[in-house]
């Protein structure tokens, strides 16, 4: 079998495109990159996940104001400290 200089040039493209390619894959654009970027997006998502679950349960809780009176003046005598006149605080220290 003759190698011809076609033949040969066949050759040298294809080891040149071969190793292109092997560089390519093995940079940090290549396979790891791909990796990274995967990992990236499953964290993301799982973060997007509890954020709706979050909100969902803020707004359980926002109806749950908006609809009972009673629980409503719960959590303003528990965040904002307020109380009705008539009534008598008594702050304990330890």
């Amino acid at each position: 079998m003759r190698f011809t200089p076609a033949r040969y040039l066949y050759v040298l493209a294809f080891v040149v495109i071969a190793g292109y390619a092997i560089f390519t894959l093995r940079g940090p654009t290549g396979v790891p990159g791909l990796l990274e970027k995967r990992r990236q997006i499953e964290l993301l998502e799982k973060r997007n996940a509890a954020l709706a679950q979050e909100n969902e349960r803020k707004r359980e809780h926002i109806q749950r104001l908006t609809s009972n009176p009673a629980e409503q003046e719960l959590e303003i005598r528990q965040r904002l400290k307020l109380v009705h006149p008539d009534e008598k605080v008594y702050i304990l220290t330890k």
